[in-house]
């Protein structure tokens, strides 16, 4: 899956890491950028010129966060949202290809033991 999504991700002219902050930024609201940083294990060096980059293609916004103000805010633009749901609807179509001939009570049960592995009982964003 990690293969099909950053190929899916290229197609959009975007890299792997390009997605998962994009989807992280989806999925919650209102982080800061070293919150960000600390949700996705990435340093902050990495994840500013991931940020920067990002921003220059209109994908993200940064905004001063009223509760600290040498903290910004990182959000997801429309145009990001929409490369990042595409790149989503496409994985999850080569997700559902690949677990076809899997029953979908043992697909279940396969994504509720990986959730429990990384912590949490919902859907985290990860391609299981």
């Amino acid at each position: 899956m990690h293969a099909l999504v950053g190929a899916e991700a290229e197609r959009q002219g975007l890299s792997l890491r390009d997605h998962i902050v994009l989807s992280a930024l989806h999925k919650t609201a209102d982080l800061t950028q070293v919150e960000l940083g600390q949700a996705l294990g990435m340093d902050k060096t990495t994840l500013t010129a991931e940020i920067d980059r990002l921003e220059r293609m209109e994908l993200v916004t940064r905004r001063v966060d009223h509760r600290d103000r040498r903290a910004r805010i990182v959000a997801i633009t429309p145009k990001g949202d929409a490369v990042r749901a595409v790149i989503a609807a496409r994985t999850e179509a080569r997700e559902a290809e690949a677990v076809r001939p899997i029953p979908a009570a043992e697909v279940a049960q396969l994504r509720r033991a990986l959730y429990l592995i990384i912590g949490s009982a919902e859907d985290p964003g990860s391609c299981i």
